[in-house]
């Protein structure tokens, strides 16, 4: 199932991810620090980071934490992600595109993608084995390195 992710402003890194047309989820993310809010229907989920610099990214709600996402080393823009027992790896597609690949073991599971090299509208073909908030989850951990790159 293919996801679009749609800023909700052109000025904005907050998203909504529509399947259809259909409202999915909408991720606020905080312009100061690397955290946000997921909601899904009339549930919400935090986003945020152990540490202010550095730390695991963490999907909480109710006191639960969800999944959780590390970096394997500084030098390299990948990040493992648990979820119930299971590693996945969000990774570059390549050095010089903005695309993402999510990965189980050797085996690509997943995509996110620009639809154009000058927008922040994507696409998200993540594998729907996921429940949604952990698949929103890694939509968030795309957007804010998109965030981050265009930063830098």
């Amino acid at each position: 199932m293919t996801l679009q992710i749609v800023p909700t402003h052109w000025y904005s890194w907050d998203v909504t991810v529509t399947d259809e047309s259909h409202p999915v989820a909408d991720i606020v993310t905080s312009s100061w620090r690397e955290k946000g809010a997921l909601t899904i229907g009339d549930t919400t989920y935090r986003l945020y980071r152990e540490g202010s610099m550095s730390g695991a990214f963490i999907l909480e709600h109710a006191g639960s934490v969800l999944a959780r996402a590390e970096k394997p080393s500084a030098f390299r823009r990948e990040l493992v992600i648990s979820h119930a027992g299971r590693e996945y790896t969000l990774r570059p597609e390549s050095l010089f595109r903005r695309a993402f690949v999510l990965m189980d073991g050797s085996r690509q599971v997943g995509s996110l993608a620009p639809n154009s090299a000058f927008t922040r509208k994507a696409a998200a073909d993540l594998p729907p084995h996921l429940p949604l908030p952990v698949r929103m989850f890694i939509v968030w951990l795309t957007v804010i390195s998109w965030r981050r790159e265009q930063s830098s």
